[in-house]
């Protein structure tokens, strides 16, 4: 969990390859849906047409069909999801029945200060929608993907006025949701305000820490 611009797609992509984990980020699973043409995203293709967002019902049938493939085996990274406390209650349900309960939810802590700074030079990759920043993590040549070679732009969105609305939506929804992990004992709070690796350390940290003290 975090702020948009705390780097929670950076993280999880990282620490999911190091601990050899699948990494689920609903933003992609919604993408891969609507380009494979499956029936989920035909129906989740009618709402982002229309500028409306994806009911919660489409995006938890597209996780209950991802979490029926194998490689989660082992345990996964969530991305970008629950945003709500109904998210959370659903994944709930849905874990519960495959009896694999959410072990730790990480929180990246991170100021307004830096979330500004972040997401106003953020660009993005119109192909494959990787992420780029103009000084924290530049392209190896200007506005080109280093991944793909697709074009890099930078989001309407990302600017200061719009952030700090952004901001304080997600402040407002994402209280109860922080207190409904917090109340479970599962919440661990990292500060995040520092370069990629350093967050990284520390995340790493925690889930080491938790798996130590949960070994059988």
């Amino acid at each position: 969990m975090g702020p948009p611009g705390a780097g929670k797609g950076t993280q999880a992509k990282v620490l999911a390859k190091q601990l050899s984990l699948a990494h689920i980020s609903t933003g992609d699973l919604l993408r891969q849906n609507v380009a494979d043409g499956s029936e989920l995203g035909k129906k989740a293709k009618e709402y982002m047409d229309a500028g409306a967002l994806v009911p919660d019902e489409l995006v938890t049938e597209m996780l209950i069909s991802r979490f029926s493939r194998s490689d989660i085996a082992k345990g996964f990274i969530l991305d970008g999801y629950p945003r709500t406390i109904n998210q959370a209650q659903s994944l709930d349900e849905v874990l519960k029945s495959k009896n694999m309960p959410i072990d730790l939810v990480v929180d990246l802590n991170t100021s307004e200060r830096m979330i500004v700074q972040r997401l106003s030079g953020r660009l993005v990759c119109r192909k494959c929608a990787a992420n780029f920043h103009k000084t924290n993590m530049p392209p190896k040549k200007p506005m080109i993907c280093d991944n793909c070679n697709g074009e890099l732009y930078q989001r309407p969105d990302d600017n200061e006025a719009t952030i700090m609305n952004r901001l304080a939506v997600y402040r407002k929804d994402s209280a109860p949701l922080i207190k409904y992990y917090a109340d479970k004992g599962k919440l661990q709070s990292v500060p995040a305000d520092g370069a990629a690796n350093d967050v990284l350390n520390i995340v790493v940290g925690v889930v080491k820490k938790y798996n130590d003290s949960h070994k059988v």
